[in-house]
């Protein structure tokens, strides 16, 4: 089984700053996109942003010049750097995977973290 992990959710004030982290488990050689969403009260889970193996990105319009998503192959992590937070960013993020090679051909996926909330006050 392949798990994720979320941590480092929190409250804060607006202008403020957070960091999320999300670690895989489990027996795989590798994992290809890793991306975070998020999803406010009494609204659809949104895209927040992702990043490839390779390290490419891609952001939301909502989050492009204040987020920032990386990851830490060798340690199955992903980062979520969030600065000059918003009260309209409070909401559960979760982390998510699009598939891991288990093995040679062998493909599991998609996979969700169980979430971590993000409040930011006014």
């Amino acid at each position: 089984q392949v798990q994720l992990v979320e941590s480092g959710g929190g409250l804060v004030q607006a202008g403020g700053s957070l960091r999320l982290s999300c670690a895989a488990s489990g027996r795989f050689f590798s994992i290809n996109v890793m991306d975070w969403y998020r999803q406010a009260p009494g609204k659809e889970r949104e895209f927040v942003a992702s990043i490839t193996s390779g390290g490419s990105t891609n952001y939301a319009n909502s989050v492009k010049g204040r987020f920032a998503i990386s990851r830490d192959n060798a340690k199955n992590t992903v980062y979520l750097q969030m600065n000059s937070l918003k009260p309209e960013d409070s909401a559960v993020y979760y982390c998510h995977l699009d598939f891991v090679v288990l093995e040679p051909g062998t493909l599991f996926g998609p996979r969700w973290g169980q979430g971590t909330q993000v409040t930011v006050s006014a």
